[in-house]
């Protein structure tokens, strides 16, 4: 996976921080906190959003498995097409990602609400840590952004390394809330939040580009680059090298 492709998830969670602020920040600013020391805050919102960071991780590794399935069928760069469209039709039309409830996920998301509760009184730094770890299975729309975002790397690896720099991104801004409250005004929240769908929309652009197949370095990468080749002839030994050097996990 290309440097570029990380550094867009990186990007995404440090630009969509501003944005956690707005949905995560009232849990952040309502920790049980060990503590009123500096230290005692800092290891407490580093804990929590670490959590977070892991679970997200987790979650790309096991979209990125299904990415890989794709993969091996021969079918990565039409996932990549159908993502990148995806992730623009999402900026075009806000209604998907929108406040109405398409599809009604209480079943799933009250439990989750009820076991943070629990956890706020528990009162423990592992408290803090798992706080953070269920906060991330609420509904987000920035977050299923990375996530069709890792379905296009058709690895559950790079899936999972893809998703926890995106929760890596937010650390930096959600640890700022968790010490000294809301770092920034709502006014400038909004003016970065404008930016948000334009990354969006480029990150889906690369991904349509990278499934094109143009040939362009580091964005499109050729054909053969995408394709299973090494996985359904490695089992001849004379030609392992050859298919190893033509699949998409050798070096250019």
């Amino acid at each position: 996976m290309s440097p570029e492709i990380l550094a867009t998830a990186f990007l995404l969670g440090i630009m969509g921080s501003f944005h956690c602020i707005g949905m995560c920040g009232p849990i952040a600013l309502s920790l049980p906190l060990q503590g009123n020391s500096y230290f005692q805050k800092l290891l407490g919102g580093v804990l929590y959003n670490l959590g977070r960071a892991v679970m997200y991780g987790i979650i790309g590794g096991a979209f990125g498995l299904i990415g890989q399935g794709f993969h091996l069928l021969g079918f990565q760069r039409w996932v990549s097409i159908i993502m990148g469209i995806i992730l623009i039709l999402s900026i075009l039309f806000p209604i998907i990602f929108s406040g109405h409830k398409i599809i009604k996920l209480d079943f799933f998301v009250t439990p989750v609400r009820k076991a943070i509760q629990k956890l706020f009184t528990s009162q423990s730094y592992s408290g803090l840590f798992f706080i953070g770890t269920l906060n991330s299975l609420l509904p987000c729309g920035l977050v299923y952004v990375a996530v069709a975002s890792a379905v296009t790397l058709g690895s559950a690896y790079y899936g999972m390394i893809y998703m926890f720099l995106f929760g890596l991104g937010t650390l930096p801004m959600m640890v700022g809330v968790v010490i000294i409250g809301n770092l920034i005004s709502l006014s400038v929240r909004k003016r970065i939040n404008y930016i948000i769908p334009y990354l969006v929309v480029i990150i889906g652009v690369i991904f349509i580009l990278r499934g094109l197949c143009l040939g362009i370095p580091y964005v499109s990468p050729p054909l053969e680059k995408l394709t299973p080749t090494a996985h359904m002839k490695i089992h001849n030994p004379k030609n392992a090298a050859t298919e190893i050097k033509g699949s998409c996990c050798a070096k250019d």
